[in-house]
């Protein structure tokens, strides 16, 4: 039974990433240090396995070790969810078993890595999913990213078909977002990533909130904070010193998961080891690493 309830879930929700060590193994410590900065800084919530966590380069044993440490670690605080890969529907509800016996609070279905398939297809993929777990669901709409995706319509009949299926993580620009909240009628709590792009803009368009990797986290959540107390010009103000560093990492995922993460770990005081294969650093980037760090400060440090 999950603690929270989804119509509750709110505000900025940090997705991990997948810390490793010199011999390219899940890293235990940095991992933990990594969640507890994250709910020193604030979050609203606790993520896993999407992307930025590199899922696709970890085994089936270590999705199920980064939920068990990801759990442990939250300990209830906030409501934790976990992004759900698989290439098949019973690989993606053994992963939803998992999930559920660590106490998750809702899962987020990607859709699965193989083929080019019709919006028809993925609908029932994505409906036999959900249709195995009384846990909320939402479905990650991210066509740029995956070079597929349901449209807005799409998505409008897929939630009507599917009751358990009840939010939605976006990763694209406002007026998108926009879109499709206005064609759910704003009944289906969207929550949009892109590294906070266009944070502010998205929750005056009624973004529930954002979830972001967590290299700049606490200035998203300070950014959000503002915003709900009715201080638009603190939202902003908060979002400006987070936006170039932003900007940088958010040049694709390679480049999030290249720089982003060494952002984090130059603000968190973590080594960062890549597993191959991955983009690597060059001087320059690093160099900006080091300037957007020096400029954000050390995370847990205020």
């Amino acid at each position: 039974m999950a603690r929270f309830q989804s119509d509750s879930f709110h505000g900025i929700h940090a997705i991990l990433y997948a810390l490793f060590d010199r011999d390219e193994k899940l890293d235990r410590k940095a991992m933990r240090r990594q969640v507890e900065l994250c709910l020193a800084s604030g979050v609203h919530g606790m993520a896993a396995l999407g992307l930025a966590t590199e899922v696709s380069k970890l085994t089936e044993g270590e999705r199920r070790t980064v939920m068990d440490w990801t759990a442990e670690d939250t300990a209830g605080c906030v409501p934790l969810g976990f992004t759900i890969f698989g290439a098949s529907v019973a690989e993606q509800v053994a992963q939803i078993r998992h999930a559920e016996s660590v106490g998750a609070d809702w899962v987020v279905l990607q859709p699965p890595p193989v083929g080019s398939f019709s919006a028809a297809e993925h609908i029932g993929f994505f409906g036999r999913v959900a249709e195995a777990t009384e846990l909320p669901v939402a479905i990650q709409n991210a066509p740029a990213f995956f070079g597929r995706g349901l449209s807005a319509e799409e998505i409008r009949m897929l939630v009507e078909r599917y009751p358990n299926i009840r939010l939605v993580k976006g990763e694209g620009p406002v007026v998108d977002i926009a879109g499709l909240i206005e064609r759910t009628e704003g009944k289906l709590p969207v929550f949009n990533g892109r590294g906070g792009l266009e944070l502010v803009d998205n929750l005056r368009i009624g973004c529930r909130g954002m979830i972001l990797a967590p290299d700049c986290i606490d200035y998203a959540v300070r950014a959000y904070e503002a915003f709900r107390a009715g201080d638009e010009r603190g939202a902003e103000v908060a979002y400006g010193d987070m936006l170039p560093a932003a900007v940088f990492v958010m040049q694709g995922i390679e480049n999030l998961i290249c720089y982003g993460k060494r952002l984090f770990g130059a603000r968190a005081g973590i080594e960062i080891h890549d597993r191959a294969p991955a983009l690597r650093p060059n001087a320059a980037g690093l160099a900006m690493v080091d300037r957007f760090a020096s400029r954000l400060g050390m995370l847990g440090s205020s």
